[in-house]
């Protein structure tokens, strides 16, 4: 077993493979259901790998070959899976590709089985991927709205990065070698986490999956998304033109942040984290602006930063980028109330339970925190540090990370003046 500095949970086996594999396999009473987790890095590093990257995910499951040189179509695959009771999908984020996997207890072995020839032995065709390219939204169509309004909002705070770059010219789909190699460079151990969670013994668990897995090497990918070249967001305004037929006014802002910060967190709750925040209060209550506005801590391997969206009718973006900077600058001079504060930790300390409420949420939460290298238990570390927040704490993150004149905000309204997309300094 391989030790690290963050103790785990009890009755848990913690160990990499051979391959370079973390393995994390955690006994979970009374679960009908074993799930299993694997997060592989997976970060648009390289735009040109992006066609290949999304025909790959989509794949992934339409073929393999057995030990013994037999092929197994996508129907074999969904057969297989059927049998053993369990349900295998596969979910692209902007920095992962997770592979998760639900199965009966008594599936288990041959769960691992199937994954291992998934992973290990993948067959692609030409066929599936063209099925899979076909299902993709038009590759020549226009970025909608709310994505340019993101990627320049980004790209103002932040500066040039390989997530904010355009996706490549519309082209045919990749060709089956093409997967295959990319497979080869990315689908590969080193650098990925296996959590597996169920009632069997975690020692006997591990002890299967490194039979199963025992021929997965190669790795790492690379495929790892680089810091931004700001770590704090530039201030300062960018309005963004809207495109022909668009029906919203959009507001976006990126402030700092600071990942881990339980202050930082209950203020972003009083800010815009619920039904009966302040920016709700405001814009959607009492001016009538908005029907949909948040804020949200934004974490990724790149950079952190709180942001703040709402939309509404065409119009409207100036009025809710001005009420959204009283609504920052307020919290940030004068803080919550203590009635806020309290009610924000309530609202954490719900979610943080609420939410992984099933066996297969907890298992992907886990997972999560594994990726992103924190120990297993830290979600009920964190709901401690929760408690133990003070109001005054809370005013001082406010004071600290809320005001307006460190973000950035970006606008687009359909209802204003022609314009192209200008950027202008902070005030």
């Amino acid at each position: 077993m391989t030790p690290y500095s963050t103790p785990t949970r009890p009755a848990t086996v913690d160990t990499v493979l051979p391959g370079g594999l973390r393995l994390v396999a955690l006994h979970t009473p009374d679960a009908p259901l074993a799930e299993l987790r694997l997060v592989l890095p997976f970060a648009r590093t390289e735009p040109a790998l992006t066609p290949a990257q999304r025909a790959l995910a989509a794949c992934l499951g339409t073929g393999a070959r057995t030990a013994d040189g037999r092929t197994l179509t996508r129907q074999a695959v969904a057969d297989r899976a059927a049998d053993l009771g369990a349900e295998l999908t596969t979910v692209v984020t902007a920095e992962s590709l997770v592979i998760a996997v639900g199965v009966l207890a008594a599936g288990l072995p041959g769960a691992l089985d199937l994954l291992a020839g998934l992973l290990v032995r993948p067959h692609y065709t030409d066929h599936e991927i063209g099925l899979a390219h076909a299902r993709q939204p038009s590759p020549g169509a226009r970025p909608s709205d709310r994505a340019r309004l993101r990627a320049a909002l980004m790209g103002r705070a932040f500066g040039d990065h390989p997530l904010l770059a355009p996706p490549p010219p519309a082209g045919p789909p990749p060709r089956a070698a093409e997967l295959h190699a990319l497979h080869q460079r990315a689908v590969v151990p080193a650098g990925a986490v296996l959590l597996i969670t169920g009632e069997a013994d975690p020692a006997a668990v591990a002890a299967r999956a490194r039979e199963a897995l025992g021929a997965w090497y190669g790795g790492p990918s690379g495929l790892l998304s680089p810091p931004f070249a700001r770590a704090v967001p530039t201030p300062g305004r960018t309005a963004v033109g809207a495109a022909d037929g668009s029906g919203q006014a959009l507001l976006l802002t990126a402030g700092p942040a600071e990942p881990g910060n339980a202050p930082l967190h209950l203020a972003q709750l009083v800010l815009g984290g619920h039904a009966s925040s302040r920016l709700a209060q405001r814009l959607r209550d009492r001016h009538g602006l908005t029907y949909a506005v948040s804020a949200t801590l934004r974490e990724t391997r790149a950079g952190h930063w709180l942001e703040t969206e709402a939309a509404g009718a065409p119009g409207t973006a100036a009025r809710l980028a001005e009420e959204a900077v009283r609504c920052l600058a307020d919290l940030a001079a004068h803080g919550p109330t203590a009635a806020e504060t309290e009610r924000a930790r309530s609202y954490a300390l719900g979610f943080t339970r609420f939410a992984l409420a099933t066996r297969a949420e907890e298992a992907t939460a886990l997972a999560g925190f594994l990726a992103a290298g924190l120990p297993l238990d830290w979600l009920d570390r964190y709901r401690t540090t929760l408690e133990e927040v003070t109001h005054s704490q809370v005013i001082d993150a406010a004071s600290e990370f809320l005001d307006p004149d460190r973000a950035a905000i970006a606008t687009l309204d359909p209802g204003a003046p022609a314009r192209h997309d200008k950027t202008e300094p902070a005030a």
